[in-house]
């Protein structure tokens, strides 16, 4: 009897770690700086860097992990992502890696082959949780919030009411089920300033906005605030979104919903301001990182 776990722990980590330690020490880190950041001794790291432990070339070559090796290796090296943030998004990769037909339950199955037995609605390798969802959009709105970070010229963005980027569950039917930034992403001294870690229910200015729009039909799951400007409202348009005006000086809901009933493709919402209200874009996308993006690429 085998546990997907010991796939885990037997053929995943090592190789995890074993393509970590290599990045980070690519990156410059010595093998003290490497072993404390991994949490193993620099022996362990030594052995990782001659190749004497064993590592599976199925994961090693898993697109998903090599793209999240390198994310965490650049944001490890720099200080941007902790060792407890890079837990967290590795975890969230094996719970995908462990549903249904993926590469972990591939391993399980081929070693455990009487699993095969059992009627198909016996899905152990399906455990979706409420939990595991959230984690997953917390860890999106991370990786966006620090392409949001490292982007030279977002913080000239930033209104003066302050940026918030925010991503919602599959599910969302209210605020509760939006993750933003407590505090809301301000410009310091020229410096784009991210407060604390992002939470659920901590936004509701931009969380309403997202909300409106995936009620009156939006595919969509992301969503910032930024300062508005015609000219960057043209430029995203020259870019192929569309962008559609809305009165903010009424009910956000109601006027967002129906900006997206004459204009279902829109991804651009802007308002050009009034009496106590601030002029804005709104920039929405399938995920946080899409979002971050296309911020990005206005700088």
């Amino acid at each position: 009897m085998q546990f997907v776990e010991e796939i885990v722990v037997d053929e995943f980590l090592p190789t995890v770690r074993s393509l970590l330690a290599g990045e980070l020490r690519e990156r410059g880190l010595t093998q003290s700086e490497v072993a404390d950041v991994l949490g193993i001794s620099q022996s362990a790291v030594s052995k990782y860097a001659h190749g004497d432990v064993a590592t599976n070339d199925r994961i090693a070559d898993d697109d998903r992990l090599k793209t999240l090796v390198a994310d965490l290796a650049d944001g490890l090296a720099s200080g941007d992502v902790t060792p407890v943030q890079a837990l967290i998004e590795l975890e969230v990769l094996v719970r995908e890696l462990e549903s249904g037909g993926d590469l972990l339950a591939q391993l399980h199955e081929e070693a455990v082959p009487e699993l095969e037995e059992y009627d198909a609605s016996f899905r152990v390798h399906d455990p979706e949780s409420t939990l595991r969802t959230s984690e997953r959009v917390l860890s999106s709105l991370r990786r966006g919030l620090r392409i949001l970070e490292n982007t030279s010229g977002f913080a000239t963005l930033i209104p003066a009411v302050g940026s918030n980027l925010v991503a919602c569950t599959p599910d969302a039917a209210d605020v509760d089920d939006v993750a933003g930034v407590p505090g809301r992403i301000f410009d310091v001294k020229g410096q784009t300033t991210v407060p604390a870690d992002p939470e659920f229910g901590v936004s509701e200015h931009v969380a309403t906005v997202l909300l409106a729009a995936r009620g009156a039909g939006a595919d969509v799951a992301a969503a910032i605030n930024v300062r508005y400007d015609e000219t960057l409202v043209e430029e995203l348009v020259d870019r192929g979104h569309v962008a559609a005006e809305f009165d903010e000086s009424a009910d956000i809901e109601e006027r967002v919903t129906e900006t997206l009933e004459t204009e279902p493709e829109t991804t651009v919402l802007y308002q050009t301001g009034g009496m106590g209200i601030e002029p804005l874009i709104y920039v929405l996308g399938p995920d946080a990182e899409s979002v971050a993006d296309t911020v990005r690429s206005l700088c």
